[in-house]
């Protein structure tokens, strides 16, 4: 090999290593904004209070025969 192409793949192999840097953190970025939305939504879930009142016997039986 002559010194162009030890250069080249050096050059090469040092994209390849940044290009992997910025791919994971994107990942990362993209990870973080996913868990702060499922956090947003799981917050926005309404508390079940209302249920309350209803009778204990509602809720227990599914009608399969519908």
């Amino acid at each position: 090999m002559d010194i162009k192409g030890i250069a080249n793949v050096a050059t090469t192999l040092a994209e390849v290593g940044t290009s992997q840097a910025v791919s994971i953190a994107v990942l990362k970025k993209a990870n973080d904004i996913q868990a702060e939305s499922a956090t947003a939504l799981i917050e926005a879930i309404p508390d079940n209070k209302a249920t309350s009142n209803l009778p204990s016997h509602l809720g227990r039986n599914v009608n399969t025969t519908a």
